[in-house]
């Protein structure tokens, strides 16, 4: 195989160009090597080629990192490994339709093949991908949490059932179009200042279509497809948060021609929860305790998003103290493990006091010292230091 030029020297590019310069440079050396300025030129048109495989890799930025990486055998299987032919880019392989856009800025048209030849024009009735949609969908804390199936009504392009999406009442009634033979492109010679210029243009008697309806099916006015509403069932993964956004797979406008549908994108709303709140994949509560439980200690229930579980709080426990219950939340999205839960606790202060309950509580505080509230002890012995001028 001969040996390849690099492709930034084959622009006059330097390694580090944006893509704009490297699209300037390629408009540039495209037009000075293109075969219709150069008839008969086999040199040119080896070169015009050459140009159009280093713009296909450098204005691709997956390609261009391959190619930054490894060379021409980043970004072609067959460099380097004595296949025979043109390669993965060579004449069978680099599709010249693609200059179309850069030489519409001179010319006005897409570009043809070598010499006035047929252009690599794309077939009007191939297989077309269904386009996707967008919907949205309100979930509570735990169904976005633990995951869900929910019902989902969206308004999608089907393949119309009366004509089978050929869009004609009649399939005798589709005839190809006169003008481009089907193409859905018709060739336009054009004379510039830089001598007599081919280009292609959309068909206006066909719309590029390559086909004419005489006869268009009534249910789908000619187009094949139709608006349908539907109701459908979607799975919400687990773990999914407010504001993220999932796709269903071939849940989208249905394809043309059999080509494959759509997806439908659905974006998540999450109602706040009266109980959780969510921190990641981390999920935080508030626990309120008695004052008889923080001082005795005492198992307490514990609510998760899996349910209640049992917890013991340690003698003597404070306000605000935190503990953690491991692998209690969010899933990760994937199911690669999940979050862990924090609960906090909050000591309520009793209200309401009978007399005799109130006359018990001033027995035990008469009973209590300093050495029962550590941190009431240390905060009046700063005080007394600050005073006494000892801080």
């Amino acid at each position: 195989m001969p040996e390849k030029r690099d492709y930034y020297e084959v622009l006059g590019v330097e390694k580090g160009a944006s893509e704009d310069e490297i699209k300037k440079a390629y408009r540039k050396v495209a037009k000075k090597y293109h075969p219709d300025l150069n008839p008969g030129d086999k040199e040119a048109e080896a070169k015009f080629k050459e140009v159009g495989e280093a713009y296909e890799v450098l204005s691709d930025p997956g390609k261009r990192a391959r190619y930054d990486q490894f060379g021409h055998a980043g970004v072609d299987p067959s460099y380097g490994g004595g296949a025979g032919g043109a390669g993965a880019y060579g004449a069978g392989g680099f599709g010249f339709d693609d200059l179309g856009d850069i030489f519409d800025s001179f010319f006005g048209g897409g570009f043809g093949g070598f010499g006035g030849g047929g252009g690599g024009s794309r077939n009007p009735n191939g297989p077309v991908r269904g386009g996707d949609l967008r919907s949205s969908i309100v979930l509570s804390f735990l169904e976005a949490a633990k995951g869900c199936v929910k019902q989902l009504k969206i308004s999608r392009l089907e393949t119309c059932k009366t004509c089978s999406g050929s869009g004609a009442k009649n399939p005798d009634a589709i005839q190809t179009c006169p003008d481009c033979h089907g193409s859905g492109q018709v060739r336009v010679t054009q004379r510039t200042p830089f001598g007599v210029i081919n280009s292609t243009r959309t068909c206006s008697k066909c719309s590029g279509k390559g086909k004419i309806i005489s006869d268009p099916c009534q249910a789908c006015n000619g187009l094949g497809r139709v608006r349908v509403n539907k109701t459908i069932e979607v799975n919400i993964p687990a773990g999914i948060d407010d504001g993220q956004t999932f796709a269903v797979s071939g849940q989208g406008d249905m394809g043309v021609n059999g080509g494959p549908a759509g997806n439908l994108n659905v974006t998540v709303s999450v109602r706040p929860d009266p109980i959780f709140d969510r921190d990641g994949f981390d999920v935080w509560c508030e626990i309120p305790v008695t004052f008889t439980q923080a001082v005795f200690g005492d198992e307490v229930v514990v609510p998760t998003i899996d349910g209640k579980v049992k917890y013991n709080i340690h003698e003597g426990t404070q306000p605000g103290t935190t503990f953690r219950l491991k692998n209690k939340g969010i899933p990760l999205l994937g199911g690669r493990g999940r979050g862990d839960q924090y609960v906090k606790v909050t000591i309520e202060v009793p209200k309401n006091l009978s007399a005799k309950q109130k006359e018990l509580l001033k027995e035990f505080e008469g009973a209590s010292s300093d050495k029962n509230y550590e941190k009431r002890k240390g905060f009046f012995d700063k005080l007394k230091d600050a005073w006494e001028g000892k801080s």
